[in-house]
């Protein structure tokens, strides 16, 4: 039976390349996404399973992870690719839209890192890995919900880190500072280098999972290297 990799915020961008590349790997993927319709192509592609959910709803994180339980008694990797954003003025934001935002990105991120700590405490080993963006160290003007979200994703991922590391449970942080090619959005002919390559974000995911434990990180940054920081 191949080892089982669920990825929470799954679409067409940095999840799906990294569903790709831990199949390489030899892991079977579980890949949750609000709709998980979308999911079809890249699930008949890698032999993966969908699943619907909301991962800011503790209800549907708990379906989410029954599924995850007839398959394994513990993923090996579970990564955290969902987040919420709005955009505006602070003093022009909506309040529900805001509470909705970190709720995504925070209080979701809460929700399925506890339920994979629940599992892997008792196998005894796992990797969690929480995605971050520029946001996450770096708040924006007219973007705090975002920046509230990810900085709070951050503080979890730290805390949850010094906490389960001594259990043989790696939790990791990945900044991506800089935007994502994908199809809506190629790289500039005239800036070949402006964009991270989804594939090549991926290839850090894997290694995560490969670190031996006496040089685990909690956290690493990648972005183009003509990115400024």
């Amino acid at each position: 039976m191949p080892e089982i990799a669920l990825i929470v915020g799954a679409g067409s961008g940095l999840s799906a390349a990294v569903a790709r590349a831990y199949t390489r790997a030899g892991f079977k993927c579980v890949l949750a996404a609000r709709n998980s319709d979308k999911l079809k192509a890249l699930c008949d592609e890698i032999g993966a399973t969908a699943v619907a959910c909301d991962a800011s709803q503790p209800a549907q994180v708990d379906a989410l992870y029954a599924q995850v339980d007839k398959l394994c008694a513990a993923p090996k990797a579970v990564v955290f690719n969902a987040s919420g954003r709005v955009r505006g003025p602070v003093a022009e934001l909506d309040p529900a839209q805001v509470a909705n935002a970190i709720a995504v990105s925070a209080f979701g991120g809460f929700l399925v890192g506890r339920a994979a700590a629940q599992r892997m405490l008792k196998a005894g080993a796992g990797t969690i890995i929480f995605t971050g963006a520029s946001a996450s160290v770096k708040g924006y003007a007219q973007s705090a919900p975002f920046a509230m979200g990810k900085f709070a994703l951050r503080g979890l991922a730290q805390s949850m880190a010094r906490e389960l590391a001594p259990h043989n449970i790696h939790v990791a942080h990945v900044v991506i500072d800089g935007g994502i090619s994908s199809a809506a959005r190629p790289v500039p002919t005239d800036k070949p280098d402006s964009l991270l390559h989804p594939d090549a974000i991926a290839q850090n995911y894997v290694h995560l999972l490969q670190q031996p434990r006496s040089s685990w990180t909690w956290e690493i940054e990648v972005r183009p290297w003509v990115e400024r920081f």
